[in-house]
């Protein structure tokens, strides 16, 4: 076969992840193998796509390779992705997977999103492989690789492919009303957006929500920053969080869009994502490292598209706020009745910021903060910045610092472990269990009495 390879690192060929792929293809010299190091080129393709149609139309096959950034692919490859289908060349009936690397925080999320987009292209894709960062480097990341590589080749030869996805039904955008703004202002929240003339319904939505709002809002579009480039994952920010680029965007982050009291995200959906250019600014803001520094700020998102059939991009949204700890205040669409969901939005937005209204984290916040925790323990001579931060916001909740609580439960599996003592226990165990959460309602009730 002949196989392209889509390296969406921007480091080329010095990506960990495309080194999976050259351990695999020297161990299938039957097969040929190309590499477009998209990553690294992405500028260069803007200009001038017309040798990545050439060598597409050639290939059998289109491998992903790249390292998962903030969710989903780098901003590059989303780029290159965008590219790709403007580009109108045919990809019916080629295969398609993906070789990924990471520390599997959301890599499920980022697998998705090459898959919708594959199979939108009609592609017939088989599931990829999600690697560790040094998988490669132990016999077992090895051996998985090499499994990956065999069940994709004997689903080519027996025409095996993931099933297609439920057809998406047209979007037809039901624009949001004028609302008089009559309300007094105060405070200040940002809106950031990556809005053109074009989109239309979506500047309805925020005129709306400006004027209904009773806060000053200010507007940030992406598309007037002049982002020198996307995040490398150079690591030059690791130490004191300072980017690489010189075009000011970290300290253009923390001023202009992490200094309001509340952020609203307003965009278009494109290629089942908010978008490159949305993407070009989620990577950037690595100079923060993974600290969570906007942590209880209050969140809302304005979006024009079929938001209700994208579930993949439900759970990034869902996903960023819970890792972030930001209270998701609400989503605004243009699908039904985006003038009542907007005014949602802000009363809750209003609520929250008011009553300063936290929750728990679900899964996605606690799973996803865990390998977070875990990560920057082990890189902490390097992620100076983040160790420091986990530190003094007492994120380091390892286990094995809670002793009093392990001794108990050794104890407690040594009495149920004794028939004799379990049968005498009776229901007591249960009662047990319960006594803190007893002295809590007791106490409510004093209190209440008084």
């Amino acid at each position: 076969m002949r196989i392209l390879v889509i390296n969406g690192s921007p480091k080329g060929k010095y990506s960990i992840t495309w080194q999976t792929v050259n351990y695999l293809e020297k161990l299938n010299p039957q097969d040929e193998f190309i590499t477009i190091h998209a990553g690294q080129q992405i500028r260069m393709l803007e200009k001038d796509f017309s040798s990545v149609v050439q060598e597409v139309e050639k290939a059998d096959v289109l491998l992903f390779s790249y390292p998962v950034y903030t969710f989903i692919a780098p901003y590059q490859l989303h780029r290159f992705i965008e590219l790709l289908k403007e580009s109108g060349v045919n990809l019916a009936g080629k295969y398609a997977t993906q070789i990924t690397t990471s520390k599997h925080f959301y890599d499920m999320t980022a697998h998705r999103y090459i898959q919708d987009n594959c199979q939108d292209m009609g592609m017939k894709y088989i599931r990829g492989l999600s690697a560790d960062m040094d998988d490669l480097t132990k016999k077992k990341g090895q051996q998985e690789a090499v499994a990956f590589w065999n069940h994709f080749l004997w689903s080519v030869q027996n025409g095996h492919s993931e099933p297609l996805p439920m057809e998406q039904q047209a979007h037809n955008s039901v624009f949001a009303t004028k609302s008089e703004n009559n309300v007094d202002k105060k405070g200040e929240i940002v809106i950031v957006t990556d809005m053109k003339d074009c989109d239309t319904s979506l500047k309805a939505m925020v005129e709306r929500f400006t004027a209904v709002v009773p806060y000053n809002t200010k507007i940030v579009n992406l598309n007037e920053y002049p982002f020198s480039g996307g995040c490398l994952g150079c690591f030059n920010c690791a130490a004191d969080g300072k980017c690489i680029y010189k075009d000011g965007f970290d300290q253009f982050l923390r001023n202009e869009v992490q200094g309001g009291q509340a952020i609203i995200y307003a965009f278009r959906i494109k290629d089942h994502s908010m978008g490159s250019r949305f993407k070009l600014y989620d990577d950037r803001q690595f100079c923060n490292g993974h600290r969570t520094v906007t942590m209880g700020m209050p969140m809302g998102y304005l979006i024009s598209g079929p938001y209700k059939q994208e579930f993949n991009l439900q759970m990034i949204i869902e996903g960023r706020a819970q890792v972030g700890g930001n209270i998701l205040a609400g989503i605004a669409t243009d699908e039904t009745n985006p003038d009542k969901e907007i005014d949602m939005l802000v009363a809750n937005l209003v609520y929250s910021l008011e009553n300063k209204n936290t929750q728990p984290q679900n899964f996605y916040g606690v799973g996803g903060m865990k390998i977070f925790r875990d990560l920057i323990w082990q890189m902490q001579g390097m992620m100076k910045a983040d160790h420091k931060f986990y530190k003094q916001h007492g994120q380091y909740d390892f286990p094995q610092k809670k002793p009093g609580t392990m001794l108990a439960m050794y104890m407690v599996g040594a009495m149920i472990s004794n028939p004799k003592i379990k049968a005498k226990m009776g229901n007591k165990m249960n009662e047990g269990m319960l006594m803190p959460y007893k002295k809590v309602l007791d106490d409510l009730d004093k209190k209440l009495n008084k």
